[in-house]
This record gives C-alpha cells, sequence and structure tokens, in this order.
C-alpha cells in the first residue's frame, strides 16, 4: 500500500503538528501529541494507542474506506505493533454508528469458556485458588472472539476488500518494524516474567542472543504475518476451522490446555441491543452486558444527576468525593448481579432506574466518607489488565466506531500457540475463579460470573458513543481493567458537564474507587488542597497511579477533534482533510 511504499514525514515544527504526505496520491495526515489541544482534521480520524496503527487506519480512509474499514484494519494492525494488547488471540465489543440508518450495533465478540471448563478448574487440593493455572497456562484462554468480530464488522459494514484492510498488518509482521520505546520498555518488563518461559513467544520477542529489543531494533514476526495471509485469503474458517485452528489446538494438546477444535467452530459473536442513555442533553450509547460498564456508567451518573456537578467545579474535593462514593454503590453491585446474561439473570433495567439510584443519593454524606463495610449489593431491586487497548474511529459520512480488546493481562499469559504468532489471552480468571475471593485486580464476583461452559467472562470493558440529535458526536473508551469504567465516567463528564475539549477532558487527574478494597486511587498531578480536602472527609489516598486511557474523537461543526491520551507515550490521533 502507498502507506509503507512511499511515507514521508516531514516534521515541520508548526506547534506539535507533524505533518505526513502520503506521496502517491499527496494526502496529508495530521497528528498531535499535545496534552491540552486535540488534533484537528475534516476528512476522518483515527486515534489509538499506538502509532502504526492510526495511520494505517486513516490511510484506509483516505483510500475512500469508511469508518468500519478503518477500525478493522487498525484492529489487526496492532495485532502486530501492539502486543501486548492489540490481539488475535482474544475478544472484546465494538460500538458502531451507522450515520445512514441512524443505527447503533453492539457487537460482542468476548471470548467463551471451552466446553470443558469445571467450576472448580482453577482450585487446588486445598480449594484456592492456583494463580499460576488460572494466569499464565494454557488453561487460562477462552475460546479467542477478535477475528469473528472484526470479520463480522467488514462483512455487514465494510466497504474495502478484506485484502486490502489486511495487507499493512500482513507487511509490518512479515517485514518488521523498528520498536519503539514503549514497546521495548513493555517488552523489557512483561517478558522476563512471562513469555520468556514459553519457547514460542521467547523466538518472537526476545533478540536472538536472549535479550530484550532495544528501541529502535526491528520486530519480526513471520509466524503472525503467516496468520494474517490465513485470514486474508480465507476469512473467519482460516482461524476457526482451518490451518490457523489447526495448530491453535496442535499447541492447547501439546500443553495441556481444554480448547477443542469443536469450541473454535461453535464460536459465534453476540450482536446485542446497546444501552441508551440520556444524559445532559444528549444519548449516550453503551455495551450491555457482559460488559459492566454501560450498567454502571448510567447507574452513576443517575446517582449524580440531583447535584450540580458543574457548580462544584472540575476536579474539586466535593466532585471527587460524589463520584467516589457513586463508585462504590456501583462496583458493590456489580460484585453481585453482574455476568453474562445469555447465563444469569442480570437486572440490567433495575440497576439503571433512577429511583433506585435517589435512593442510593440519600444515603450520601458530602462531608464524610461512607465506609465501604457499610455499603452492600442491594438486597432487592425494582477485570481486564492494564492493558487492554481501546481505538476510536470516524468518517467524513458520519459512521463512527468504538472498540475496546484485549487479552486480559499484558501479553495475556504469555504463551504464543506455536507456529502462529498469536498470544493466547488468559480471560478465564475474569470469570469469578472463586466466587467472594479477588481476581488479579481486586475485583470480587459472584455467582453470575462463576465458569461455566460456552459462558463469556464479566468485563469492564467500555467502548462509547455519545449521539446529539441522532448523529453520532463523540466516541472514546479505555484500557485499564477496573478502572476502566471510571476513567470513561470522568471523560464524559468532562466533556459534557465542563465543557472542557477533548483534549482537556482526556488529561485532567482521575480518581478511582472499586468498593474493594476501601480507597481512592487519584493520579499524581491532582492538586495537594484537594487531596488534602478528601482525606478529611475521612478517605484513605493513594496517590500516584496512572488511570486509564481514553483514546477520543468529537465530531462538531464538520470538523473531528482527536485526543490521544498522554498517559501512553505512543498514542496517536491522526486526521485526514
Amino acid at each position: 500500500m502507498a502507506f509503507f511504499r512511499s511515507l514521508l514525514v516531514s516534521f515541520a515544527l508548526t506547534g506539535l503538528v507533524i505533518t505526513a504526505v502520503l506521496a502517491q496520491d499527496q494526502t496529508p495526515i495530521y497528528e498531535r501529541a499535545s496534552a491540552y489541544s486535540p488534533v484537528v482534521a475534516t476528512g476522518g480520524m483515527v486515534v489509538a494507542q499506538e502509532g502504526f496503527a492510526p495511520r494505517i487506519g486513516a490511510d484506509i480512509l483516505a483510500q475512500g474506506g469508511n469508518a468500519i474499514d478503518a477500525a478493522v484494519a487498525t484492529g489487526f494492525a496492532l495485532a502486530v505493533t501492539l502486543p501486548r494488547a492489540g490481539n488475535l488471540g482474544g475478544g472484546g465489543f465494538m460500538l458502531i454508528h451507522l450515520a445512514e440508518s441512524g443505527e447503533t450495533i453492539a457487537l460482542d465478540y468476548r471470548e467463551k469458556a471451552p466446553q470443558a471448563a469445571t467450576r472448580d478448574m482453577f482450585l487446588g487440593p486445598g480449594g484456592e485458588v492456583d494463580k499460576r493455572k488460572a494466569f499464565f497456562s494454557h488453561l487460562s484462554a477462552g475460546v479467542p472472539g477478535t477475528v469473528a468480530g472484526l470479520l463480522y464488522a467488514h462483512e455487514k459494514y465494510g466497504t474495502l476488500p478484506l485484502e486490502t484492510l489486511l495487507s499493512p498488518a500482513i507487511t509490518l509482521a512479515e517485514e518488521g518494524f523498528a520498536v519503539s520505546f514503549d514497546l521495548a520498555r513493555a517488552l523489557k518488563r512483561y517478558g522476563s516474567r512471562t513469555m520468556s518461559k514459553n519457547p514460542a513467544a521467547k523466538k518472537i520477542f526476545f533478540n536472538e542472543d536472549g535479550g530484550f529489543y532495544a528501541p529502535g531494533e526491528i520486530l519480526v514476526q513471520s509466524d503472525l504475518a503467516w496468520s494474517l495471509r490465513q485470514i486474508a485469503q480465507s476469512g473467519r474458517r482460516a482461524f476457526y476451522d482451518g490451518p490457523i485452528a489447526e495448530r491453535l489446538i496442535a499447541d492447547m494438546e501439546a500443553n495441556g490446555g481444554i480448547m477443542t477444535r469443536e469450541d473454535l467452530r461453535r464460536y459465534k459473536i453476540a450482536v446485542r441491543k446497546p444501552i441508551i442513555s440520556t444524559f445532559q442533553g444528549h444519548e449516550i450509547a453503551l455495551m450491555p452486558p457482559p460488559s459492566s460498564g454501560g450498567v454502571h456508567i448510567v447507574q452513576m451518573l443517575n446517582i449524580m444527576a440531583g447535584d450540580d456537578l458543574a457548580a462544584m467545579g472540575q476536579g474539586s474535593a466535593d466532585s471527587y468525593h460524589l463520584m467516589a462514593e457513586a463508585m462504590k454503590y456501583a462496583y458493590a453491585d456489580r460484585s453481585k448481579y453482574l455476568g453474562d446474561p445469555d447465563f444469569a439473570e442480570v437486572p440490567v433495567e433495575a440497576l439503571m432506574d433512577p429511583a433506585y439510584a435517589t435512593a442510593i443519593r440519600a444515603k450520601i454524606d458530602m462531608d464524610k466518607a461512607t465506609p465501604s463495610s457499610a455499603i452492600k449489593a442491594a438486597a432487592k431491586l425494582p477485570y481486564e489488565s492494564p492493558d487492554t487497548t481501546h481505538y476510536s474511529v470516524a468518517d467524513k459520512d458520519g459512521n463512527m466506531v468504538s472498540n475496546t480488546y484485549t487479552l486480559n493481562f499484558s501479553y495475556g499469559s504469555g504463551r504464543v500457540a506455536a507456529g502462529t504468532g498469536i498470544l493466547l489471552n488468559n480471560e478465564m480468571d475474569d470469570f469469578a475463579v472463586k466466587p467472594g475471593v479477588p481476581n488479579a485486580f481486586g475485583l470480587t464476583g459472584g455467582e453470575a460470573n462463576a465458569i461455566e461452559p460456552g459462558k463469556r467472562p464479566l468485563s469492564s470493558m467500555t467502548p462509547v458513543i455519545v449521539l446529539k440529535d441522532g448523529k453520532a458526536m463523540l466516541a472514546t473508551g479505555s484500557p485499564g481493567g477496573s478502572t476502566i469504567i471510571t476513567t470513561v465516567l470522568q471523560t464524559l463528564i468532562n466533556r459534557l458537564v465542563h465543557g472542557l475539549n477533548v483534549a482537556e477532558a482526556t488529561s485532567r487527574p482521575r480518581i478511582h474507587h472499586q468498593w474493594l478494597p476501601d480507597l481512592i486511587s487519584i493520579e499524581g498531578h491532582a492538586s495537594p488542597d484537594t487531596i488534602a480536602l478528601l482525606e478529611a472527609k475521612g478517605h484513605t489516598l493513594r496517590v500516584g497511579r496512572v488511570l486509564g486511557a481514553t483514546e477520543t474523537i468529537e465530531m462538531r461543526d464538520g470538523l473531528f477533534y482527536g485526543a490521544a491520551d498522554p498517559r501512553r507515550p505512543a498514542a496517536r490521533a491522526v486526521g485526514i482533510p
């Protein structure tokens, strides 16, 4: 493609804008890495956590593809360039807004438990959770959904040939690309703990001498290029009932896994009805269960609706206090009620009922923190890892895509299926492996999220599309495990309540409370005075942790405004005229 054959990058230092010119058609691409000003474009935009992938998506838009085409190309590219979260071996959620029909579609391509999975499969002889099995074994892999999800989106809503969309990813995998500082750091941080123990992974993600890749060195993934080429040629069959499936299952059988060829053949995505809620004169489209994000964002917004958040001021102690109290109640309910709606009765409408929120709001004391020990999931009603990844796409016709997908931990289980280049997820830990016992991210689950064959694990992934007068206006989402929901919540409040532009809404300090443990995580660039006032209200604070990383696009007045979260140094917003 033109992107790789003749890319001329001129670092014209006009502010922080980098102008890249595609020599074949002279289509300029604009990027910005500013924490306070968004990228502005007129012809479409892609925002993602890593630099290569959004440029590929923007190139697809420049070739006449729509937002869905660009989202599919971006998703496959991230499997190559962001291996800790971009993936073929994981799963996720995609929201698609179609401008012509005004329809918003929710695609659930979350992983499923294999048919041989059992409720107690990760418990040791004494009944305790065997973390090695739950985190770092072939047993920890759910049946992957990413390939099925991306291909379904392309088949139903895309316009360009599949080969065109996969060609950039194949080139990057086959010919290699220069390792960024961010990727080198991630490989060093996680590689020695996980991938070094798996020969297939070590062969790919370590140098020939067994050392770590340094920035600027070229990372080649020949086996992954082979897998991508099979998908480009044969589509879904290649992965779920063809040559890739054959190698995946051979690797499972050789390493004690329980996933079978039949599990792959039987995998289906779920097309679900999105949650639609109103807030500040906008409609907000969110993922329904097994995403817990949509339900609980609506619940928390309802709890806070009785107070004047705008008057409290963005970043004030009162606004953070109210949000933290609402978060406690939402996460307490999450622990009991949320799960796969195909297996458990999830009281979605009851949790989002304004009357229920009003009853919770009446319990909140604005001068004093409520101990988590005093909050229980309601008796009656009328974790993904930090290296999940999100990207947002919008095109000139008003179509919009918000997509979040993951392997769970960074690099999943650290196991690669030999001969495929595909990292295996460890999403089975997102079930309540032992109901009532916190998972790797401190989240406690209940019976609704217990392991069952064919079931999808509960997720915090929360892609969002905001609409105004029936037209898509904003797309956002975030990685961050249990912090995803609260990160997205605050981005929405910052933009829709406080009127910040999308870059400012992204950059302001964030907080997180998940009921248990009973503490507020607050980012280090928050005001010391605000921290002191929160402590005076009785909150325990953990200061300094980075929370989430939203990748956001707003469409307004014929322009696209993009914000790549500065918390992820490689993130980029890329737009075209």
